[in-house]
């Protein structure tokens, strides 16, 4: 389990803003040398206000020296600790944007004592000095990831602590049993009395319902974090690339009436009713003429192979032909919808009974909402309720909870059959101990490491 303190005396130091060219970046300092080594970096404007002399939370301007020569003029802003993001004393040092700028602030810091930071350690030292559990530094990750609004709304409710005060109340209610448990392992002449046992079987029952609640939004938790995969499929010259601009609202495939203009694959995310998806322009499939054309076709179906919805093009102003009949027959038993594209004209494709089309024309956009509404609800049937995006859980949550019912079912099983207390004990602790990983009550470095890692630097 990680110190309630992070005691690591080095102060880190890392450009918080993305690379490039832009109006401004922001160089973040935290640790227990920041005003120091801010001293040492700033020259103010006003000679009374260097850094390590400032109030706390108050904004400064002046200019960065190294090695004598002014690197930029900068604004710099002092937040003593506690009141910190990391709970250590902070210095952010906003300069001109562009990667030469914001790098000279950072080598100046570097120079003058700190040291760069890992991806995602002052987020680790807000966890290990208390700031944050370690549900809530995940958040932050996902609030920074987030592609649609309903993603990044479960990510504030869960940065805010709705899953965690959950969670925590879950795992005191195992401890509480276990301790009631360990107190007759203690006298083993008395057994649990049968109006104690019932409450305890009430409170695991609770318990397990509880974790399958959670349980039940794992799911859907994926599916606002990561989004689905959908590949656009179907003959050349049937409109895959142009049902793609219309989908994503921008012209980012050519569009040729020369059949096979698709030749590789074409990636692009959009919100689609609050769900991301990644939407996947595949080449058309039909016999190769060429070599090239074969390899497009081949990565095609390696796409279909790998997507979780298809979105079958099909044109509706001429017969189905050979190869609609074929890949109507080749992906049947795969989620998909048809989409009956060229609305516009008159239409001369018939489907074979029992299927549905959902017509569009590419041109004009008709049918574009329609279509997103099926798409929806072929990868999400229902809406999460306010409620369920307070406590919307990830991957790890889910392995965690996983484990901590397994061994929770177990105990109620014990205490039905009146199975020695010792085993119980033992299943009782593994599901707090499981829980408990969720907020971070019960960490290894391993699982510290594995988190932070996916972090960006300066956060």
């Amino acid at each position: 389990m990680p110190s309630s303190r992070n005691d690591n005396p080095d102060s880190i130091a890392a450009i918080a803003t993305p690379l490039g060219q832009g109006g401004i970046a922001m160089i973040r300092l935290s640790g227990p040398q920041s005003l120091a080594i801010a001293d040492a970096s700033f020259r103010p404007a006003d000679p009374c206000s260097k850094p390590s002399a400032a109030p706390t939370h108050t904004l400064h301007f002046g200019r960065i020296i190294r090695r004598g020569r002014v690197v930029d003029e900068v604004l710099l802003s002092v937040m003593r600790a506690p009141r910190t993001f990391t709970r250590e004393d902070v210095v952010e040092i906003t300069c001109h944007g562009g990667l030469l700028p914001a790098k000279m602030v950072l080598d100046t810091l570097l120079e003058n004592g700190a040291r760069l930071a890992t991806p995602g350690e002052f987020t680790r030292r807000a966890f290990l000095n208390g700031r944050l559990d370690l549900a809530q530094a995940e958040a932050v990750a996902d609030l920074i990831h987030a592609r649609t609004e309903l993603a990044a709304a479960a990510a504030e409710e869960q940065l805010a602590g709705k899953l965690s005060r959950r969670i925590n109340v879950l795992r005191d209610d195992l401890m509480k049993t276990l301790a009631h448990v360990e107190a007759h392992i203690d006298f083993p002449d008395e057994d649990i009395a049968p109006d104690t046992r019932e409450k305890l079987l009430e409170r695991l029952q609770a318990a397990l319902g509880f974790m399958d609640e959670l349980l039940s939004t794992a799911s859907d938790g994926r599916l606002l974090r990561r989004g689905i995969r959908a590949a656009i499929m179907g003959r050349p010259n049937v409109g895959k690339s142009s049902l793609l601009n219309q989908l994503l609202g921008q012209e980012r495939a050519i569009v040729s009436s020369i059949p096979g203009t698709t030749r590789d694959t074409i990636e692009e995310t959009a919100s689609v009713r609050g769900v991301p998806v990644v939407f996947i322009d595949t080449a058309g499939l039909r016999q190769a003429g060429d070599e090239i054309e074969a390899e497009g076709v081949r990565r095609s179906r390696h796409t279909l192979a790998a997507a979780e919805l298809i979105l079958h093009v099909l044109d509706g102003s001429k017969p189905a032909g050979e190869w609609d009949h074929k890949l109507l027959t080749e992906y049947a038993g795969r989620p998909r919808l048809l989409v009956r594209n060229k609305a516009d004209l008159p239409r001369r494709l018939r489907l074979p009974e029992g299927l549905a089309a959902i017509d569009v024309c590419c041109l004009s956009g008709a049918g574009g909402e329609a279509l997103k509404d099926a798409i929806k609800e072929a990868v999400w049937a229902g809406g999460i309720p306010a409620e369920m995006l307070q406590v919307m859980i990830n991957s790890r949550h889910e392995d965690a909870l996983r484990r901590g019912r397994e061994a929770a079912a177990r105990v109620l099983a014990a205490l039905r059959a009146h199975l020695g207390l010792e085993l119980v004990a033992l299943d009782l602790r593994l599901a707090a101990q499981a829980v408990g990983e969720i907020v971070g009550k019960t960490t290894t470095e391993d699982l510290l490491d594995s988190i932070f890692s996916q972090f960006c630097l300066g956060k």
